[in-house]
């Protein structure tokens, strides 16, 4: 059972991740004010995701940079998420 819990939010994690990702490519393309409708869908879908990570980072670091943290912080997530869970040996019956 733990080590579905750990796919689940290994997976969320990474797809979150990943949209981030596109959200950034999407911004460095096509500008940040740009009408489309792929560039809106992704800012929608990844706002939460850098509202909190506004709450994380330290104010000095521009709006623009903040895509680059929000990747960067979900990383770690994902690296810390699964050293977690190794350490607590709920991976060990995992092949």
């Amino acid at each position: 059972m733990s080590v579905l819990i750990y796919q689940i939010a290994n997976f969320v994690l990474a797809a979150l991740m990943y949209t981030l990702l596109g959200r950034l490519a999407l911004t460095l393309l096509l500008g940040a004010s740009h009408p489309g409708f792929m560039l809106r869908a992704f800012a929608r879908l990844t706002d939460p995701a850098l509202w909190l990570v506004r709450l994380i980072t330290p104010s000095l670091v521009p709006q623009g940079l903040l895509l680059i943290f929000a990747v960067t912080w979900t990383m770690i997530a994902r690296v810390l998420l699964a050293v977690g869970f190794a350490a607590s040996g709920a991976l060990s019956g995992a092949v």
